[in-house]
C-alpha cells in the first residue's frame, strides 16, 4: 500500500484499511475502536478520505500516524504488534530512499490495476441498478396484495419476529444486497390520502429464501449481536445458535 503524507507536513500515514488487513480484522472493527480512543482522548483524531468499497459504495477510511496506530494495535491484538512495528520500517524505508526506476514502473502498473478493478466494480454496480429499474418498469401491479406476497411493512414485521432483525438490515437485504430477491409486483395504494401511489410486495417464498440464505452466512460475535461479509457493521441477530 502507498504511504501518504499529512498536507504540508512530512508525517507519514497509515490507512486504517491497511492495519485491519494487519492485523486480521475487520475494516468497521478498526474504526470503532479509532473513534473510541478519539473520544477518549487516547489518540488524536486523524483525518478521514474516501474510497469505494468492493461494492462501489462510498465508504471512509482513516489516515493514523504512527504514535496511534501502535495504540490502535494494541487495543485489537497485541499479539500483532510486532507486525505492525515491521510494517513502519518497510514504510520508513520507502520514504526515505527515492524510487527506482522499477519501482515507479511497478507503482504506475499497480495503480493502474486498482483503478481498472474500482472501474469494472462501478460497472457492476451500475448495472446492477439498471436491472434494478428494468425490472421494476416491466413489474405487475395489482389492485390487492396477493396472498402469497408481503409489503415492506410486513416483511419487516416478520423478520423482526423471525429473527430480530432491525428494519434496517431488512431495507439492507431487500435492497442492496447482491442476493436480494426481486420484487413480486407493485400494489395500488387504496387510501385517499395516498392519492393513487403503489407499493412494493414481495413473494413470501423468495423473502423467506434470501432471509434464511443471509442469516445462515451470518457469524455471531456476542450472544444476540451478528456480522455478515457483506453488511458493514454489527446488527441484532436472535435465535440462531453461537457455533
Amino acid at each position: 500500500m502507498t504511504i501518504t503524507k499529512f498536507t504540508g507536513g512530512d508525517a507519514v500515514t497509515m490507512s486504517s484499511r491497511e492495519i485491519a488487513d494487519l492485523v486480521g480484522s475487520r475494516h468497521d472493527s478498526v474504526k470503532r475502536t479509532i473513534e473510541r480512543l478519539v473520544e477518549r482522548k487516547v489518540v488524536g483524531a486523524p483525518p478521514s478520505v474516501e474510497y469505494l468499497d468492493s461494492l462501489g459504495r462510498p465508504a471512509v477510511e482513516y489516515l493514523v500516524s504512527k504514535r496511534d496506530s501502535f495504540v490502535v494495535v494494541a487495543q485489537l491484538c497485541p499479539e500483532f504488534t510486532a507486525a505492525l512495528v515491521d510494517r513502519w520500517q518497510e514504510l520508513e524505508e520507502q520514504a526515505a530512499r527515492p524510487m527506482t526506476q522499477a519501482e515507479i514502473t511497478a507503482a504506475n502498473a499497480n495503480h493502474l490495476v486498482a483503478v481498472e478493478r474500482q472501474q469494472r466494480e462501478q460497472q457492476v454496480a451500475l448495472e446492477r441498478i439498471e436491472r434494478r429499474v428494468e425490472d421494476l418498469s416491466q413489474t405487475v401491479v395489482w389492485d390487492h396484495c396477493p396472498q402469497n406476497c408481503q409489503s415492506l411493512t410486513r416483511v419487516k414485521e416478520t423478520m423482526l419476529k423471525r429473527h430480530g432483525l432491525s428494519g434496517a438490515v431488512v431495507d439492507y437485504v431487500l435492497r442492496v444486497w447482491p442476493n436480494q430477491p426481486n420484487p413480486a409486483g407493485m400494489v395500488r395504494n387504496g387510501h385517499e390520502e395516498a392519492l393513487g401511489s403503489q407499493y412494493l410486495v414481495w413473494s413470501k417464498h423468495h423473502v423467506t429464501a434470501a432471509f434464511h440464505r443471509f442469516v445462515s452466512e451470518s457469524t455471531m460475535v456476542t450472544a444476540t449481536q451478528a456480522t455478515h461479509p457483506y453488511f458493514e457493521g454489527r446488527f441484532r441477530l436472535v435465535q440462531k445458535v453461537q457455533s
